[in-house]
Parts: structure tokens; sequence; C-alpha cells
């Protein structure tokens, strides 16, 4: 099952300082059939202009994934890290018991972000703090591992059976992804536009996908995008064998 979900039906804020994309409930934002997908609880698409910035705030029992498109971010925490995130960064902190933070645009351009929270697969954990530079593959289509509980090379490591990939695909090109039993799949398109299984979404559109698993990516124009693999919450629902259904004897 596909929902594919177009960028107009995305939750818009401008805040002046911000413009952001929420894509689940967030903040003042609530609907109560789009509150996560599994663990995965927050993806916000957000612009931070010049000069400006998130002031200091409180976080607590989050896995949080920080990747920067364009531009660069200074962030402070209450570990005692200060650093910049630029493009091709990928930041992640494991919020556990509870750390505060900022982040401000410090340059004179603005920076464009995505912010992904994912649920830890345990509670109580001691926040820590990870950033690397992710090299893409040199090739012309591919999925590269930026953040992974699963041991994926050259990722940061969060806390959650989850994997989230950034992929690249050249005109006229496809990939396949394959994803194991009672996992869920989010895609999202940053550039062109990206066809699933023969289903076409568009440039900041959103794919939902469960009981796939076998995903066919192709693209007519090329095409960027993240690809996010989340277990189904424990104890929630009915694992994938179930809905798949049976002949009553």
């Amino acid at each position: 099952m596909i929902k594919m979900i177009p960028a107009e039906a995305r939750h818009f804020n401008d805040f002046g300082w911000l413009k952001t994309y929420w894509l689940f409930s967030f903040a003042n934002y609530f609907d109560p059939e789009n509150i996560q997908l599994g663990a995965l609880r927050v993806f916000n698409d957000d612009i931070v202009e010049p000069g400006s910035g998130f002031p200091t705030h409180p976080h607590q029992e989050m896995e949080i994934i920080t990747v920067v498109l364009e531009g660069e971010i200074t962030h402070k925490d209450s570990m005692g890290n200060t650093s910049i995130i630029r493009a091709g960064d990928v930041q992640r902190m494991s919020a556990g018991t509870g750390l505060t933070h900022s982040e401000f645009n410090l340059s004179d351009k603005p920076v464009h972000l995505y912010q992904i929270w994912l649920y830890p697969d345990r509670a109580g954990l001691k926040p820590s703090y990870e950033q690397k530079r992710i090299v893409g593959d040199t090739g012309a289509n591919f999925l590269i591992p930026l953040a992974s509980g699963q041991e994926k090379p050259g990722a940061v490591v969060f806390h959650t059976d989850a994997t989230i990939y950034r992929g690249k695909m050249e005109r006229g090109g496809n990939l396949e992804f394959r994803a194991g039993e009672n996992r869920r799949l989010f895609v999202y398109v940053t550039e062109g536009r990206l066809h699933i299984n023969g289903r076409t979404l568009e440039k900041s559109g959103q794919a939902r996908i469960d009981l796939e698993i076998r995903l066919e990516l192709k693209t007519d124009t090329g095409a960027e995008f993240i690809l996010i693999d989340v277990p189904s919450c424990r104890g929630w629902g009915y694992n994938g064998e179930t809905l798949r259904g049976a002949k009553a004897k």
C-alpha cells in the first residue's frame, strides 16, 4: 500500500525568520490522522533566514537528525558542543534523559535543512551528539545511508532500528529497495520527479508505504530524495502477516 501526498498538502508556516513545512503534527499544528509513521515522528522542511534561528530549547527521549541541504547553521548545546553544520553534513542528537540546544543562521544567506525526529528504541539514554560529512556515491544512481541504527557504514549512529537514506538518480535511472517484514517506508522528494512502483511523486511530495517489501524507483527527470526505513511501533495494531488476511476455516 502506497499513500501519495502532494506538496500542496503539507502544512506551511511563515514566521518571517522561518519558513517551514511540517509533514507531521507539530507545535500548533495538530491532525489526529497525521501524528507519525511507525517510529518516525517529525519531518520538517525548514528555511531559516540570515541572522536568526531557534533560541535555546529542550528535548527529551527523541533521536533528532539534521540534514543541511544549502547554507550552514551554528549549533550549541548543554553537552558543551559548538559546531557549524554545513551543506552535506548530517548531525545527530540523542536527547535521552534531556538536553537543551540552540541553532542560529549566522551567515548572510538562508539555510535550507531537514529536521527528522524518531522515537528511540529504549528510554533513559544518556544525551549524546555526533556530526559527519557524508560523502556521496560517485555513481549515477545511488542510495547512501545518512543516519542509522542498523550498523550502516559511514552513517551517523542513532538508537532506533531505522535508517535514513539520501537518494540521487540521473534522468532515466532506476533503483531497487527491499524492506523487511513489518517495516514502513517514507519517501520525500527534494528535486525532480520519482516513480515508485509505477506511481508518480513530484518535487516536495511524500509517499508513506506499508506492506511493500520491494520498491522499484525510477525517474524520467532525474531526482533527489530522502528515504526512511522504520519499524512499525511495537505493540501497535497488526503485523504484516495479519494484515494480508486469511480465509476463514
